[in-house]
């Protein structure tokens, strides 16, 4: 009987024991519940911090840029203020070269408009003097009615209707071709087209008057022209290599130097 009852208190004792130790096991989970939740809040407000600073580090990138536009955007606008300078002075140069008044006259040396329908004015210098002839009265007759032909289509030239100027220095070529205005005829020629933007036929008049006369006085500006109009059929590498021929045939001339400070501007366009 005293065994029984001794089995007995031990089972109670051993339930008793079971019992003490649930609460106990069901704290210690709950703790590491408690941990695994505070683990997990603190990673994801390092989350919050990383992306926190990813969007600092993205504001700063962003003023950077804007900054850098800015500048940007000043050196754009001072290199624009730059060229037009260059090219305000190429035009009183050219008006030089061609005898003008660099306040009446546009500029011809500036690159062709972007318009294929606009049409720039010309150049154009006073009428040429009138070759001296002795000798002969039907050779004063003949240049007579050259210098008149010549004049006439001159006028039209200066008047404004380059077609019309082109008809007519190409009919005076026709019946002086050889003449002592011809030379002029062909660069006045050339001129109505460059002006028109024709200008692959402004380059073969232009070429006709070096070929046929390279020492004439019209010959520096008729290459600086050829020059001109490859940079208006957009032919940059042979416009280059023709303005640098313009330099080295006729240095110390004005159309060397307005071809230099169109090389000059040409360069400076790349590095925009």
């Amino acid at each position: 009987m005293r065994k029984l009852s001794v089995s007995i208190a031990t089972s109670l004792v051993a339930a008793a024991a079971l019992v003490a130790a649930a609460p106990v096991s069901a704290q210690r989970m709950s703790l590491a519940e408690r941990v695994a939740v505070l683990e997990q809040q603190a990673s994801n407000n390092q989350t919050s911090v990383d992306l926190l600073r990813q969007v600092n580090m993205l504001k700063d990138e962003v003023v950077s840029l804007r900054s850098q536009i800015e500048q940007m955007a000043h050196d754009q606008e001072q290199a624009q203020r730059t060229a037009r300078a260059q090219y305000l002075d190429l035009d009183g140069r050219l008006s030089r070269l061609e005898g003008t008044d660099p306040a009446s006259t546009p500029d011809l040396g500036a690159a062709p408009p972007a318009d294929a329908g606009t049409v720039a004015a010309p150049v154009v210098p006073p009428p040429s003097t009138a070759p001296s002839v002795y000798g002969d009265p039907g050779k004063l007759d003949e240049m007579a009615g050259e210098r008149e032909a010549y004049d006439a289509a001159f006028d039209v030239l200066k008047a404004g209707r380059y077609d019309e100027s082109a008809t007519m220095f190409r009919d005076f070529l026709d019946g002086f071709p050889s003449g002592a205005y011809a030379p002029n005829a062909l660069y006045w020629l050339g001129e109505s087209y460059y002006v028109t933007q024709n200008y692959e036929l402004a380059i073969e008049q232009f070429e006709a008057l070096l070929e046929r006369y390279p020492t004439h006085d019209k010959a520096p500006g008729a290459l600086l022209k050829v020059g001109l109009s490859q940079q208006g059929l957009q032919q940059d590498e042979a416009a280059e290599r023709t303005l640098v021929q313009v330099t080295t045939r006729y240095p110390g001339t004005d159309a060397a130097r307005i071809a230099s400070d169109r090389l000059g501007a040409m360069q400076l366009g790349r590095l925009r």
